[in-house]
């Protein structure tokens, strides 16, 4: 059986060993401990996996809460069609919040644009005024 120390995990995913750590203290990532005093992580293909996959949920933006779920579903592979049917509440919660995000920065560029035109209006005004003067 393949298994993996943290640096080489850190060195695969371009990640820090620290951040491996913190998903441990997450409960993300279960490593068994060899070693004196149990001092050394050695992670299985599968903590690798937990690892891909929380690494791939942080890349859409879900919360640690929801890759959490997601990790514990695939821990358990009893009942595909449950752990599908919850990704896809999860996915679009977070679809959800992203449209809105989307909707509220296009009101914000368009109030920047109405700034901008005001702003730039206003500048043109006093150049014309300072001319005449």
């Amino acid at each position: 059986m393949a298994t993996y120390t943290i640096t080489e995990l850190a060195r695969e995913f371009d990640i820090t060993p620290r951040a491996i750590r913190f998903y441990e203290d997450q409960g993300l990532l279960s490593p068994t401990r060899e070693g004196p005093s149990g001092r050394n992580r050695v992670y299985t293909a599968r903590e690798r996996t937990h690892l891909k996959l929380t690494l791939r949920g942080k890349r859409l933006g879900l919360s640690l809460s929801d890759i959490k779920s997601l990790v514990d579903m695939y821990r358990s592979p009893k009942d595909t069609e449950t752990q599908l049917q919850s990704f896809l509440v999860v996915l679009a919660r977070h679809r959800a919040a992203l449209e809105q995000q989307r909707e509220d920065i296009e009101v914000m560029l368009a109030e920047i644009s109405a700034h901008e035109e005001e702003s730039r209006q206003l500048l043109a005004q006093g150049a014309k005024t300072s001319l005449t003067e």
